[in-house]
């Protein structure tokens, strides 16, 4: 494998306080603990700039108001947090400002943008739908409160022509919340689909009981938003597994009971889903009635399928594995290279005979902290012709540039993270999303805020030719058919 030089670490916006590199190759063991930066120090590869970070602002500044997803229009992005959304200018990268704050509580809050209006997941129970609802209590399990309003989840819709001041529209309730969901436009009926993914069944949610084996599809008129409604709630996930691989649960049922995240590939009819317990390949020719091609499984090293990404053309996809569910320390010596890593797969055969096979994993090749959560979570592609290039969030394992050029070797090619939050008690943070946009990584560090990062490298020079109008990294574009 390729080398990557070991982290260099500086004080976080202070002066450098090693500057001593060697080399190791990727695959031999990661970072001893004495390597691992200090508490809030700096770490990064010298093919990276750290260009700016604009930290939490209140309300949204407190530990338990984590930072979510990320994205993009034009010379905006959109910061999702716990306590609602975040607008910022990015149109000098190294010097965002914050445009304005949507209050809007009810996690996580993954955000999606397209024309005048964003959308906002809802996956814990409210008071309410509004802006001012509070924590709800739900009703006991089995009891006469599945209707009960005080109970409330799903998507809020948003108008955002005026971005300094978005209005909230819409609503759309939808049975087992909104975990996160995928934007899917169809632009001939001028409306977006929604596919609302959530997992259960929550025993605290009665109205999400067994089975959960379905997403909710919201259809958002664009012309009429005040129209969205549920239009249809297929059953994804075929009792007894897919073909070739066997049911893993009791009475041969899947092991799926819902998914985490979509990405959809609206140019190829394709979109991939980490569904829990499987990975999926669906056929999204009729937006609403979305067709499972094939599935796997990965019962030896995955533990959670949390998202997807495909390459640009449409031959492999990166499935990501939230071992630990993203709360807990995995990239140290007792969890291994392993678990908690990318699984990378390439789609062969043509049609609905089109099959997922694994080829490797990816893991970051540094140990962190036992105080720190690190797990593979969100990326992108980097857009450059003829390499399989993606930069990835990996928690309080930073942002980590890598090569998947050939899926049997990935390699990494870059990285930035920080230092634990701290070294005495586990605190969730770390970058939840690092994401490719017109020229320049932008990473929502779920403490520390937002993160304009540069790659100065020429494996990635050509990238900052392709220009996007905007970016929902899980309606993934086709680079280079524009």
């Amino acid at each position: 494998m390729a080398h990557a030089k070991k982290r260099k670490v500086s004080a976080w916006l202070a002066t450098t306080v090693a500057a001593a590199l060697t080399t190791f190759a990727l695959a031999s063991p990661p970072a001893a603990a004495a390597e691992i930066p200090p508490v809030d120090a700096v770490a990064k590869s010298d093919n990276i700039r750290h260009l700016a970070n604009i930290p939490k602002q209140a309300p949204f500044d407190s530990e338990a108001n984590l930072n979510s997803d990320l994205a993009f229009q034009g010379k905006y992005a959109f910061s999702g947090n716990y306590a609602g959304v975040t607008i910022l200018d990015i149109s000098k990268p190294s010097r965002p400002k914050i445009v304005s704050q949507v209050v809007c509580p009810g996690s996580q809050n993954d955000v999606s943008v397209n024309g005048d209006l964003m959308y906002l997941s809802t996956d814990s129970a409210r008071s309410d739908d509004s802006c001012n609802s509070t924590s709800a209590t739900p009703p006991t399990p089995g009891g006469s409160g599945d209707e009960n309003p005080a109970n409330w989840q799903g998507i809020k819709v948003f108008d955002i022509s005026d971005v300094r001041n978005p209005r909230y529209v819409k609503s759309v309730e939808t049975k087992c919340g909104s975990h996160t969901h995928t934007l899917v436009p169809d632009n001939k009926r001028r409306a977006d689909y929604l596919y609302i993914q959530s997992y259960g069944p929550q025993d605290r949610f009665p109205k999400c009981q067994p089975p959960h084996d379905k997403i909710s599809i919201v259809k958002v008129p664009r012309d009429r938003p005040t129209a969205a409604a549920v239009v249809s709630e297929p059953v994804l996930f075929p009792e007894g597994g897919f073909e070739g691989v066997p049911g893993s649960y009791p009475n041969g049922k899947s092991a799926t009971s819902g998914c985490h995240d979509i990405t959809a590939y609206p140019e190829k009819d394709l979109a991939a889903g980490a569904c829990m317990g499987d990975g999926v390949l669906f056929d999204i020719s009729d937006r609403a009635r979305p067709r499972v091609i094939t599935g796997v499984r990965d019962t030896v090293n995955f533990a959670f399928w949390h998202s997807a990404t495909f390459n640009n053309s449409g031959s492999k996809v990166v499935f990501t594995d939230e071992l630990g569910g993203g709360g807990t320390a995995t990239c140290n010596a007792a969890i291994g290279d392993l678990k908690g890593a990318n699984g990378i797969y390439d789609i062969v055969g043509k049609g609905h005979k089109r099959k997922l096979v694994f080829r490797s994993y990816y893991k970051i090749p540094r140990h962190q902290a036992d105080t720190e959560n690190c797990v593979a979570h969100n990326g992108s592609l980097i857009p450059v012709k003829g390499k399989d290039l993606m930069v990835q969030a990996w928690y309080q394992g930073g942002v980590s540039v890598w090569d998947f050029t050939d899926s049997s070797r990935p390699r990494e090619i870059g990285y930035f993270e920080r230092g634990p939050l701290s070294d005495t008690r586990a605190v969730t943070g770390g970058a939840w999303s690092a994401y490719y946009y017109n020229g320049y990584v932008y990473s929502n560090d779920i403490q520390k805020g937002f993160d304009v990062l540069e790659i100065d490298d020429r494996r990635v020079k050509d990238a900052k030719r392709v220009r996007l109008d905007q970016l929902n990294v899980q309606t993934q574009p086709d680079y280079y058919d524009r």
